[in-house]
């Protein structure tokens, strides 16, 4: 930004902005604010000529002192507080103080007595003076033994103002000299996207003019250009999610989108991820556009009484809420919320996070840990739930569709690191997949007449992957002969032939099958399965010890990512973990738990995404294509609206389409149904 820069080698940066306040006082017509959360700098506070502007309470309050605000908070001037912190100390700046004298006995010594060299001087001509003032024998007897440690205090406290720097007030604006081109370049490289229309509006009177022309003779370029180019940098650099032109031009190092896209091109080529883009993600451009245009048809009627039902239970958790605590609170407000829980109610749980700022965090995930703790906690979950699907789904859609009753939500090809495509605008992907609201919601959703919504779902993909890219013999027979994977792994975990595996071995098994795909570790395993450290240990070895080629292929995941910076797919695309570089263990452990579940979800992108595309080309040789129309992709399944007369066909071309994409040894299944309703779909 070319903000001037002071500094001077063996000086501190409060000694330096000491001299600045110094010598600007000195300047006619002027004053200077010091803005820092450092109290130390209130002694340069100088009535109307020095402010200071810091934090009153945490990060949301601030105040600006002058001598009277200094004064009402200690009880003397600015020009005591070296005193005081020489009385007190500061363990934080190392400050040792008088071994003994708190805040309340340097309060009152110094508004008795003054200045440190003038408390030393009183205490050797009146001793009883100290008395008379309300002070104990025993702090006299601290001050007398420690006049060198408190003079010593007193000059570490003291800001210095007599730093040998030349300052001189600028003759013009810092911001007339801002080069926002090279400002937006930085912030490009640090990936800080929402900085960058604030530097921009934080320059408009400077660079008003040259704004002013960038907008008039702004640029129209290709949608289709732009979502190549940014595909391509999305296949270089896994992080860069939904890139935008100004991303392309800041990696590319030029505003120009044809040579941008040709070095992009050529960084791709470089790095082995031709195939990836040309065989995956360039065709599915026209097919995720096709969808995008025709949307899915909403019944708003439905999504009305929906709202009504959905306001009326917020209003009845509201004063239930209310009821347990006792009085009527902002909810919504994460510092009134800690105030009623941990100040009103006194809940107490151990291992609770704080929020960034030092409060103590509401966040769900906390709020669920307290769930037992007091009645209040569920009908509070249960509000934010509902008023999350009120605000997000059910109040919000019927605003967003077209004059056709369509919503068109964002699918994104490059939204996530793994490869997965995102829906955005809203996002379909996340209404809750548990029976009850989730379902309700999605049966707003529905088919045009004449027509059915159907989904079709891959079957255990992930798992199915693993056992793919592990090699391990006893899971690729489980999917071969066709038996259930969690009742096949619990067989050989529990030791008992797969017709006495009861339930409970099942769910058992389950969730250590889950919780491999995503990295968990035992602690997480613990919680999961609601058992304890020792038992989860167990089964954690006994899991691997029985599938030891699982085991192998996560630690030659996990070494291999060390050493390249990368894991890749089956089909060789790459997700980056710049995290394992870090000194702090757990950026790197996370970053592990994330490399092995890399190859896992980004081939299991992969894979559907090459399904859209087979069906494509499937139903426009079987010349279906005006019958059959891909919608929605959520996760691992696909959905289409299709003629009534032709869903029987479609059904079974889309589902041999999805089950031989890829050349995998492991065989893929596709469970599907269809229906006039999203929610009324059974598979």
């Amino acid at each position: 930004f070319d903000i001037p820069i002071y500094d001077q080698a063996g000086f501190e940066a409060d000694d330096i902005i000491g001299t600045i306040a110094e010598v600007s006082k000195k300047i006619p017509g002027l004053t200077t604010i010091i803005a820092s959360g450092d109290m130390d700098t209130l002694q340069l506070v100088d009535d109307k000529k020095v402010l200071a502007y810091s934090f009153k309470k945490g990060l949301s309050e601030t105040i600006t002192y002058d001598e009277a605000l200094v004064r009402e908070r200690f009880g003397f001037g600015p020009e005591l507080l070296p005193d005081y912190k020489g009385l007190r100390g500061d363990p934080s700046d190392n400050i040792p103080g008088v071994a003994g004298i708190g805040e309340k006995t340097a309060t009152d010594i110094i508004t008795n007595f003054g200045s440190i060299e003038d408390i030393y001087k009183k205490l050797k001509k009146d001793e009883g003076a100290f008395k008379e003032a309300g002070i104990k024998e025993r702090m006299v007897e601290l001050l007398k033994a420690n006049e060198e440690e408190a003079l010593f205090s007193k000059m570490l406290a003291t800001i210095r103002r007599d730093v040998p720097i030349t300052f001189n007030l600028p003759s013009s604006d810092w911001r007339d000299h801002c080069d926002i081109k090279k400002i937006e370049k930085t912030f490009g490289e640090f990936d800080f996207k929402s900085l960058v229309p604030r530097a921009r509006a934080l320059l408009p009177e400077v660079l008003g003019q040259e704004l002013t022309e960038k907008v008039e003779t702004k640029i129209e370029y290709d949608p289709l250009q732009v979502k190549r180019a940014g595909i391509l940098l999305w296949l270089v650099d896994s992080s860069k999610t939904t890139p935008t032109v100004e991303d392309i031009f800041d990696y590319a190092g030029t505003e120009d989108l044809d040579e941008a896209e040709k070095k992009l091109a050529a960084e791709v080529k470089k790095l082995g991820l031709e195939k990836v883009y040309e065989e995956i993600e360039f065709p599915l451009i026209p097919i995720i556009d096709e969808a995008e245009k025709r949307g899915i048809l909403v019944d708003k009627k439905y999504l009305d009484k929906l709202s009504k039902e959905f306001h009326t239970k917020l209003t009845e958790l509201e004063q239930k809420i209310y009821q347990e605590a006792g009085k009527e609170f902002n909810i919504n407000s994460p510092k009134q919320l800690g105030g009623i829980l941990f100040d009103d109610l006194k809940i107490s749980v151990k291992g609770l996070r704080k929020t960034a700022g030092g409060a103590r965090s509401t966040k769900e995930s906390e709020l669920i840990k307290m769930k037992d703790e007091h009645a209040i906690i569920a009908p509070i979950l249960d509000y934010r739930e509902y008023q999350k699907l009120l605000s997000t789904y059910i109040d919000n859609i019927p605003k967003m569709v077209d004059e056709n009753g369509r919503l068109h939500t964002s699918l994104n090809q490059a939204g996530t690191t793994t490869g997965r495509m995102s829906s955005s605008n809203p996002n379909l992907q996340n209404i809750p997949v548990r029976e009850g609201n989730g379902e309700r919601i999605r049966n707003a959703f529905v088919a045009e007449k004449g027509h059915k919504l159907a989904a079709f779902d891959y079957s255990q993909i992930e798992m199915r992957i693993l056992a793919e890219l592990s090699g391990d013999k006893d899971l690729i027979h489980i999917f071969k002969s066709g038996q259930d994977i969690h009742s096949g792994v619990a067989s050989r975990v529990f030791g008992v032939p797969e017709n006495e595996v009861s339930k409970e071995m099942r769910r058992k098994a389950k969730v250590i099958n889950f919780g491999i795909i995503y990295g968990m570790g035992v602690n997480a395993l613990k919680t999961n399965l609601n058992t304890t450290r020792e038992e989860a240990q167990k089964f954690y070895d006994n899991y691997f010890a029985t599938f030891p080629t699982i085991r192998e292929y996560f630690d030659n995941v996990i070494s291999g990512a060390y050493k390249l910076g990368y894991t890749e797919t089956l089909f060789g695309r790459r997700r980056y973990f710049p995290e394992l570089k870090s000194h702090l263990p757990f950026l790197r452990a996370g970053a592990e738990r994330m490399a092995m579940n890399a190859p896992l979800q980004g081939t299991a992108a992969d894979l559907v995404k090459l399904a859209i595309i087979k069906v494509n080309d499937e139903l426009t040789k079987k010349k279906m294509l005006g019958k059959v129309h891909l919608l929605l992709q959520i996760h691992d399944e696909l959905m289409f609206e299709i003629e009534e007369g032709a869903i029987k066909d479609a059904g079974k071309i889309i589902e041999e389409a999805m089950t031989s994409v890829g050349t995998m040894k492991v065989p893929l299944e596709v469970k599907w149904g269809s229906g006039d309703r999203w929610g009324e779909i059974e598979k």
